[in-house]
């Protein structure tokens, strides 16, 4: 038997697209083109989101192979766009525009892997365009926007090699590991899930294989200057997932509601249906005998996060995988009489609708409020930095020479970092996540413009706190810094080392 398997994948390179049909080119690259224009369009509304301005302030101005809260992947992203694109938010989008785009590809070109023809391929990529998860994180240029990408194309890889037996695509998966790894190690849990689903199921074989180990080699390699920098800054990673338990158990209904958000965000109407439908007949379906293992480590790496307390997204790089089988079950069975709605094409297009008005910025500005988590988030940012520069020259020079400014959340520094400079306003500091690493105010500091927080909390480390500015928006905006304070802060209680660690937050 392995004798044989070694002939099939020396003979699996010359003859890898045999038996399966032709990629449908015309509908998939029309639904991947809908989605880049449609989100190409979008790019420029409003502005930067917080997270965007904190991965562009960190590649800028605060570089490292390692952060408290992600890798060096995206801020180095963030930093290549706004060289090619200076000051560009659509320049910044842009990433997550193509790779959004290609995931839709990749959803349909897992369908054909598993012998999807024309319509099981349109059906996959048209969900995946459509899933309210996949086309807002599309908005953004962020590590949830990129990891969705690369757990797709390391799926794809696994399912064509179980198909090929082609040992190159486990080499590649690796690589596409290595990649994953420096944006987010959320990928590490898949794999884990992936062998032991293997080693109870099968394929086996797949856990000999040199290289899916040479991969292995790789991803280390690749992470070990971000797992240094963990370990030189005592693991500040692990603190974040306290912060991800504390904002799920508050925002999200706890663990108990990570399944059926990642079904509802999948996509209403279709992406929950097929995710669904897909996962069953992974796990129960004869077609899908040889990738069973896959459908077990759907149901494990969940179970990881489910425990963990992660957030429901953590799964969306699995939709492709769910969606493609489940179109490729409904064009050679059908769909039963109770949902043979659901995979036609009005139901699609009342989905790409609601998608489209509930994931993507097309209300209206007066219609944002602070509920609306992305946008109030890429609203007013500039007006900070105004704020803080009009009270930074009104400062005596002697006090302006020993002065800095400082946002209370990571959000607020970058925006500093971000839109200061051509304010004439100086480095910013941040005692918050990762901007808390990037390092401290200098000894002789003893002035400091803290844009948010409480006067009575910044009172235990200053002698002197009072009010120097409010940022105030047009009237109709409604936003994460409509009324922003600005604190004039004067006389550290104590030398800024010790003063710096107390002011510390994960």
């Amino acid at each position: 038997m392995e004798a044989s398997a070694s002939r099939e994948a020396t003979a699996a390179p010359e003859h890898a697209d045999s038996g399966i049909p032709p990629l449908a080119r015309l509908p998939v690259f029309l639904i991947a083109g809908a989605v880049a224009v449609l989100l190409f369009a979008l790019s420029g509304r409003f502005g930067y989101f917080g997270d965007e301005l904190y991965f562009l302030a960190s590649g800028k101005y605060h570089f490292a192979w390692g952060y408290a809260d992600n890798p060096w992947l995206v801020p180095a992203l963030a930093r290549l766009m706004d060289a090619i694109f200076p000051g560009s938010v659509m320049g910044l989008r842009l990433p997550a525009t193509l790779l959004t785009a290609l995931g839709v590809v990749l959803a349909a070109l897992i369908a054909r892997e598993f012998g999807g023809g024309r319509r099981a391929q349109t059906l996959a990529a048209g969900a995946y365009a459509i899933s309210f998860q996949l086309l807002a994180s599309g908005h953004l240029l962020a590590t949830y926007t990129i990891d969705p990408f690369l757990w797709g194309l390391t799926t794809w890889l696994l399912v064509r090699w179980v198909r090929t037996r082609a040992d190159r695509l486990l080499l590649l998966a690796g690589l596409t590991t290595a990649l994953a790894m420096q944006g987010k190690f959320l990928i590490v849990f898949f794999w884990l899930a992936l062998g032991v689903a293997a080693l109870v199921l099968g394929p086996r074989e797949l856990l000999r294989r040199p290289a899916l180990w040479a991969g292995a080699v790789i991803t280390v390699l690749a992470t070990l200057p971000t797992v240094l920098w963990q370990a030189r800054n005592d693991w500040p990673y692990f603190d974040m997932q306290a912060i991800v338990a504390e904002q799920v158990n508050r925002f999200m209904g706890g663990p108990w509601l990570f399944v059926p958000l990642a079904i509802v965000f999948a996509g209403v109407l279709v992406g929950a249906f097929l995710v669904c439908h897909g996962l069953w007949h992974l796990l129960r379906a004869p077609e899908f005998r040889d990738f069973r293992f896959l459908g077990v480590a759907v149901v494990l790496v969940t179970a990881i996060f489910v425990i963990t307390v992660g957030r429901y997204y953590y799964v969306s790089g699995l939709y492709a995988l769910l969606f493609a089988a489940s179109a490729v079950r409904i064009e050679r069975h059908g769909a039963a009489r109770w949902w043979r709605w659901v995979p036609t094409w009005p139901v699609y297009a009342v989905s790409a609708l609601l998608a489209v008005a509930l994931a993507l910025p097309v209300r209206p500005l007066s219609w944002v409020t602070t509920t609306d988590f992305v946008a109030s988030g890429s609203l007013g940012w500039p007006q900070v930095a105004d704020t803080v520069a009009t009270a930074y020259r009104e400062l005596p020079p002697e006090a302006r020479e020993h002065a800095v400014v400082m946002g209370d959340s990571y959000w607020q520094a970058s925006a500093l970092d971000v839109y200061g400079p051509e304010r004439g306003l100086p480095a910013a500091y941040g005692p918050e996540r990762g901007y808390w690493y990037s390092g401290r105010p200098a000894d002789d500091v003893t002035t400091v413009l803290y844009v948010g927080g409480q006067s009575e909390v910044l009172r235990t480390f200053f002698t002197g706190v009072r009010q120097a500015g409010v940022t105030r928006l047009d009237a109709n905006e409604v936003n994460v810094n409509q009324g922003v304070v600005v604190w004039l802060c004067e006389g550290p209680r104590e030398p800024w080392p010790r003063l710096w660690d107390r002011m510390h937050r994960a």
